[in-house]
């Protein structure tokens, strides 16, 4: 995963007065914290920070004390109607460290013919990785699965140098026979209350 340069501003000034007025002024208050440090107040670039977190688990660098930092969103508050940030929580990370994190479950194919539906048990698959090397996803084939079939963590292949932080025979994905549609049940019954008739 590449990293993210965003030109971060130390923030001097606290209170709901200064938050609202750095989100005037186009800028998120966010919080750096980890690593034994003292918690860094910053003030990050909206749009830019918004285009940051569309790709999960961005690693994003940001000056620190005159330093370029890595660091991974942990916490993203958003307003209720617009859904924009109002406030984030960053982990300050190092090259080499592994850390969890959650990411999402893709999957290729096509179900076995039958109408039969693909649940996702779990949207987000638990894993640790170097935070410098992070897997944007994972990429699951469901090509052929027949009603009944799951698909466990296990069975997940997963990029060298990641593993599972979650139990092996968690069911991550699996697949429900087809429901008959309402329509279709009420003509069966009566076609059944005909031929008794």
């Amino acid at each position: 995963m590449s990293e993210i340069r965003l030109a971060a501003e130390t923030r001097t000034e606290f209170g709901k007065g200064a938050a609202r007025r750095a989100r005037r002024a186009g800028f998120v208050p966010g919080v750096v914290y980890g690593h034994g440090h003292a918690p860094v107040h910053l003030n990050l670039p909206g749009h830019d920070l918004m285009m940051a977190l569309k790709t999960p688990n961005a690693l994003l660098v940001v000056p620190i004390d005159g330093k370029d930092e890595y660091v991974l969103p942990k916490a993203v508050q958003r307003e209720a109607i617009k859904r924009n940030i109002e406030h984030v929580d960053l982990l300050l990370v190092k090259r080499g460290e592994k850390v969890t994190v959650e990411v999402p479950v893709h999957t290729e194919g096509e179900l076995a013919p039958g109408g039969n539906l693909l649940e996702h048990v779990l949207q987000a698959l638990p894993i640790e990785a170097e935070a410098t090397h992070l897997p944007e996803a994972v990429t699951v084939s469901v090509e052929g699965l027949e009603a009944g079939a799951a698909v466990h963590a296990k069975d997940i292949v997963l990029p060298a140098g990641v593993a599972l932080a979650v139990e092996a025979d968690a069911v991550v994905l699996q697949v429900i026979a087809a429901q008959a549609a309402p329509a279709e049940e009420e003509a069966a019954e009566a076609e059944a209350e005909g031929t008794e008739a």
